[in-house]
């Protein structure tokens, strides 16, 4: 398969998590059934929502499984906004694509709040648009924990608390900060959370929403009342178990992360050798250990991608969700990026199994990759 350097998109399946789906798989029953077989269906998804409610700092009756990260943001945001009544919405300028669609949904105005050109979100706008608030406004705020492009932290704790002291609530994706750094609801001070099962090692189409003590959420999907009526659907039993396995491995791994971000500082350092006049995309600002997002001017991000590919190696041009769509990055325009530079914007991302060897495998041929995009030029 060549070398993998594109664990934000997706993180190969761990195991762990393998060893846990294959045992849900052979063992029937429906968790609603009362029978031995859904009772014991319903043991394993019980210790699941155990598992990943360890592993954010929530109650185990604080964790709904969903369909994935996507599912988990709509849920979060939309379900948080019907159910409080929420009259103004706001939303971080450099969300995911999901979230910015869902927060088109339900008819309320937007309100965008910018990004310095490091990707951090503007604290200080959203104080001056809070303070303009009558009293009886009740807000929201979409902010994500790391982006996924960029691999920015976002001050979430610091926006919670403007937002709680202006009765408002806030919506949290950790989507691609699980798993690669220390995580807690109530550090946070989160209203909603999500969480996804594939960014961490498990298996795609299974996520989780953690819901802070006491908050009021209106179900999106209606069905037969499972996940105490907040998400119905028969439970992805295998995918949760999965989800739960990758979830406990992820955190025992944490403290490899130090190593992880010493190699990403590693290949930063090799590929700016190479290309002086590249940018490193939000360098300047907390990142995420196993995230680089480079802008080479002149060096087009679909050509980098391709001629990456065919040498072994996968890359990536952005968002994976947007993969397929010829258009700028919504969160490098956010930043202000020039377009010399965000056409030219490629994110490498790193996971535990990635080698200081592969790494300069990879310096070496996207530098002679470089060298020759440049000799076609100067022909």
């Amino acid at each position: 398969m060549g070398i993998y350097l594109d664990y934000n998109a997706t993180a190969p399946l761990r195991d762990e998590a393998r060893a846990a789906m294959l045992a849900a798989f052979d063992a029937p029953g429906n968790p609603s059934s009362v029978h031995a077989a859904g009772r014991h269906a319903r043991a394993r998804v019980e210790d699941a929502r155990r598992t990943l409610a360890r592993a954010v700092g929530a109650a185990p009756a604080d964790i709904v499984f969903t369909g994935g990260g996507t599912e988990a943001n709509n849920l979060g945001l939309l379900g948080l906004l019907a159910a409080n009544r929420c009259t103004h919405l706001f939303v971080s300028a450099t969300e995911h694509p999901c979230v910015h669609a869902a927060a088109e949904h339900p008819g309320l105005p937007v309100h965008l709040i910018p990004a310095s050109a490091d990707g951090v979100f503007d604290l200080d706008h959203l104080r001056s648009v809070l303070a303009r608030l009558d009293q009886e406004a009740r807000p929201i705020l979409a902010l994500m924990l790391a982006n996924n492009e960029t691999g920015t932290i976002q001050p979430v704790a610091e926006a919670a608390q403007l937002m709680h002291a202006a009765g408002g609530f806030i919506h949290v994706d950790a989507v691609q900060a699980f798993g690669k750094m220390p995580l807690s609801l109530a550090d946070l001070g989160a209203d909603t959370l999500a969480v996804s099962a594939h960014k961490i090692g498990g298996p795609m189409g299974v996520g989780a929403l953690a819901l802070a003590c006491g908050t009021k959420l209106a179900p999106r999907n209606l069905g037969g009342g499972q996940e105490r009526g907040l998400r119905g659907g028969t439970e992805n039993l295998a995918g949760i178990a999965g989800f739960a396995a990758a979830a406990a491995a992820a955190l025992t791994d944490l403290d490899k992360n130090d190593s992880i971000r010493m190699l990403r500082d590693y290949l930063q350092e090799q590929l700016l050798a190479i290309a002086p006049d590249a940018l490193v995309v939000g360098g300047n600002a907390p990142r995420l250990g196993n995230t680089l997002c480079l802008a080479t001017p002149g060096f087009a991000a679909d050509t980098q991608v391709m001629r990456m590919d065919l040498a072994g190696f996968a890359i990536s041009s952005g968002s994976a969700c947007s993969s397929g769509k010829v258009k700028k990055s919504a969160v490098l325009q956010a930043m202000h990026v020039p377009d010399t530079f965000s056409s030219c914007a490629i994110r490498i991302s790193l996971g535990k199994t990635t080698t200081k060897d592969e790494l300069d495998s990879f310096a070496a041929a996207w530098g002679a990759a470089l060298a020759s995009i440049q000799e076609k030029k100067s022909a």
